[in-house]
């Protein structure tokens, strides 16, 4: 950051100085506050907007949900994460979100997409975490608190009061990668 003090709110890698992102509204409104219908992800930003803090594996889901499966800008979840991080760090903090993005000088491929799903169930698989912080799905059983919309009956998911999901996962992952794949294509002289 002292080097190139641009790379604070400036993507790293140029070849994605003029990517597409995604306006959304809604969908950043629902990462904000923690109402994706994503178990893990909801968890993750529920913990981060009441404590300040939160675990570097849910950092790594919700930065690569609001980048790749909303395709919002890096940026705003940066900015999001310095208003509430009590541990909030500049370089660091935006270094990790556009390591996330893809954008970063040392970036994770951009079709490295993480499913908050089976990340929930690798990482939480009790889904303690999930229950502590989404007090919605504290009753649901078994593994369908990972993925309560697709694994209870439409009955039951109603009762919780919990959203459905903003996107379907399948979808925005092949759109992302399809994006990702134009904008470098179009980069590339």
């Amino acid at each position: 950051l002292s080097h190139q003090p641009e790379s604070a709110w400036a993507h790293m890698r140029r070849e994605f100085a003029h990517f597409e992102f995604e306006d959304d509204p809604g969908g950043l409104a629902a990462w904000r506050q923690g109402r994706t219908g994503y178990p893990l992800v909801d968890a993750g930003m529920r913990q981060l907007t009441s404590q300040g803090w939160v675990h570097n594996r849910a950092r790594l889901v919700v930065a690569s949900f609001l980048t790749k499966h909303l395709l919002i800008d890096w940026r705003e979840g940066a900015r999001f994460f310095l208003q509430h991080l009590m541990d909030g760090d500049l370089p660091s903090n935006n270094g990790g979100w556009q390591w996330v993005a893809g954008t970063g000088t040392d970036a994770a491929p951009y079709y490295r997409i993480f499913n908050p799903v089976t990340q929930a169930e690798r990482h939480d698989p009790r889904g303690d975490y999930i229950r502590r912080w989404v007090p919605e799905l504290r009753a649901v059983e078994g593994k369908a608190v990972f993925d309560p919309y697709h694994r209870l009956d439409r009955a039951a998911f109603k009762e919780l009061g919990y959203p459905e999901p903003h996107v379907d996962f399948q979808e925005t992952k092949a759109r992302c990668v399809q994006r990702y794949k134009q904008d470098m294509a179009d980069a590339d002289p």
